[in-house]
């Protein structure tokens, strides 16, 4: 079973048919196309980082992972948002990130 934060849980008590639709919703996105689990949680990794929704990175990072995401793999999604959303975002995703699978280990010197 999926991890699910408080409010999650919160929410769901309070709107049980709501959230049921909302969750068979994701379920059939992800059943409509070729796309990996892994994959898919990396798009919405970044989705919500776009959105700066830190639980939304801190759930599709970890869920990422659970999936087979590398830590490397995860990096690489937050890095290529600069371009797109800009680098206080991207930078956020990153510390977000952080959160989750530790802090990355510095290159070694030459």
């Amino acid at each position: 079973m999926a991890e699910y934060s408080k409010n999650y849980l919160s929410l769901q008590k309070r709107f049980p048919e709501l959230i049921s639709s909302y969750e068979k919703a994701g379920l059939l996105a992800k059943k409509a196309g070729p796309l990996d689990e892994k994959t898919s949680h990396l798009i919405q990794l970044a989705a919500c980082a776009a959105l700066r929704s830190e639980g939304g990175v801190h759930s599709h990072a970890r869920r990422a992972m659970k999936a087979g995401a590398t830590k490397d793999e995860i990096y690489q999604a937050a890095a290529l948002l600069i371009n797109t959303v800009g680098f206080p975002t991207a930078a956020a995703t990153f510390s977000w990130v952080n959160d989750v699978i530790g802090k990355p280990s510095r290159p070694k010197k030459k």
